[in-house]
């Protein structure tokens, strides 16, 4: 039944037309897809993830101002949202690479990443369990406010489904306010 509950639907960050990346969350991780670009070996991807930053990017190639190019294709370098980007584009796709402040912080000995069929694949298991994210990257692709509650109630449904596994959550509404996933009732049982 719990998986009634799971995210039904990846949240995207789109930026200049170009999606950036997708997300979605449960109550205890964060999960980031990141489509990679085509002809570079899986082997020169990385990532980085520490308590409050995550650094994405290829190898050799690290997010400082010298970066050079790679066989010959041409980088952009652009300032937005407080940060440097490099770009790298290939035939018909960019690839950037960044480093990141996280919305929250996560526990860096649960989280993880992998490269399943040209998607970067990065798991954020999350410090406080329960709590809604916005967005994983601090001030990009924040979800509206509507959505930030729809997330918000759907948490909460997932954690009252953890708690009475043997009750059917996934029709439950709720009317009015939906209370903090991670607060209410003094918080999450961590038996």
């Amino acid at each position: 039944m719990a998986e009634k509950l799971a995210p039904d639907k990846r949240h995207s960050f789109i930026h200049g037309g170009q999606k950036v990346f997708e997300w979605d969350q449960t109550l205890d991780e964060v999960n980031i897809y990141i489509t990679l670009p085509p002809n570079v070996p899986t082997k020169l991807f990385f990532c980085k993830i520490q308590a409050k930053h995550i650094e994405v990017g290829i190898k050799g190639n690290p997010p400082y101002l010298n970066v050079r190019c790679i066989d010959n294709q041409p980088l952009s370098i652009f300032y937005y949202l407080d940060c440097f980007y490099f770009v790298f584009f290939f035939p018909n796709v960019m690839f950037i690479v960044s480093q990141h402040d996280l919305t929250c912080p996560v526990k860096t000995d649960s989280s993880f990443w992998t490269l399943e069929d040209d998607i970067m694949h990065i798991t954020l298991q999350k410090r406080d369990i329960g709590q809604t994210w916005a967005s994983p990257i601090l001030g990009q692709g924040h979800l509206d406010p509507v959505t930030t509650d729809l997330e918000q109630k759907r948490l909460m449904l997932q954690r009252f489904q953890e708690e009475n596994p043997g009750f059917d959550f996934s029709q439950a509404q709720f009317s009015g306010n939906c209370p903090d996933p991670r607060t209410f009732m003094g918080g999450i049982r961590n038996d």
